[in-house]
This record gives C-alpha cells, sequence and structure tokens, in this order.
C-alpha cells in the first residue's frame, strides 16, 4: 500500500524528468571531455537515442536502472504497490528498449546503453565510452 496520497504521489511523478538526468549530464560532459561533439534525442532515429554520434553512426541510450530494468541492479526494485501496474509497464519499457536498439542496429547504427548505475563511476564510465566511441568496428 502507497504511504502517499494520491496527489502527493501524483506530483513527485510528475516531477521526474526523461530528458537532462543527472545520469545522462554525466555521460554528455565526458563524451564532451573526450573531445568529441554529439546531438541530443534525435527522433527522426528509432528510439530517440539520447546522445548521437552522426559522423560515427553510434548512438547512446542512457538508462535508468528503476524504468528499464537493469538487471541484478538494487535500482531496479519492484514497488510493493500496484505491483500489476508496474509490472505491464516494466515489460513494455524492456521490450521497446530492445526493438529500438535491433532497429538502429538494422540502419547499421551501433548502439551502447549506459545504465545509471554505471555513471556513478566516472573513471569507469570514461574508459566504456573512450572504447565505444574510438572503436571504428563495434
Amino acid at each position: 500500500m502507497d504511504t502517499l496520497t494520491a496527489e502527493h504521489r501524483s506530483r513527485v511523478m510528475s516531477r521526474i524528468r526523461g530528458k537532462d538526468t543527472q545520469p545522462e549530464m554525466a555521460v554528455r560532459r565526458t563524451i564532451h571531455a573526450l573531445g568529441y561533439r554529439f546531438r541530443l534525442h534525435r527522433r527522426d532515429l528509432p528510439g530517440s537515442p539520447d546522445i548521437v554520434l552522426p559522423k560515427l553512426k553510434k548512438a547512446i541510450f542512457v538508462h535508468g536502472c528503476f524504468w528499464h530494468r537493469h538487471a541484478r541492479c538494487k535500482y531496479a526494485y519492484v514497488p510493493k504497490s500496484n505491483v500489476d501496474f508496474w509490472s505491464k509497464k516494466f515489460d513494455a519499457n524492456v521490450r521497446r528498449d530492445q526493438a529500438s536498439a535491433e532497429a538502429l542496429k538494422a540502419l547499421q547504427w551501433n548502439v551502447l546503453t549506459v545504465w545509471e548505475c554505471e555513471t556513478k563511476d566516472i573513471g569507469k564510465l570514461f574508459d566504456v565510452l573512450k572504447r565505444f566511441l574510438s572503436d571504428a568496428t563495434r
């Protein structure tokens, strides 16, 4: 059972942003520090990737562990209230994410998913992004 009133829960949920999140900003700062320039949220590409490097044909999704169900992550818990609703929502998110990545790959794009929990260690994030962006065959 939810401990918040319906109005308070609605207000809390309405403040959750989909763009310019802290994890996304950490990835953007790191890519910029690596010397790359990029585009944001290209709607003409499947799934509107968070970060796009058109010349390299590379797309990066920055996923929140909770919303996108990062496997074996402590942030990917299921709320105790309204379990059926959340299960359906999470399943739909995962299916949509997979379809978006597959569609981009079919268009010869290289796709990387960075998880929210992976943005906590900037050194490791730097290495992952450097490897992904410098590898022309990936």
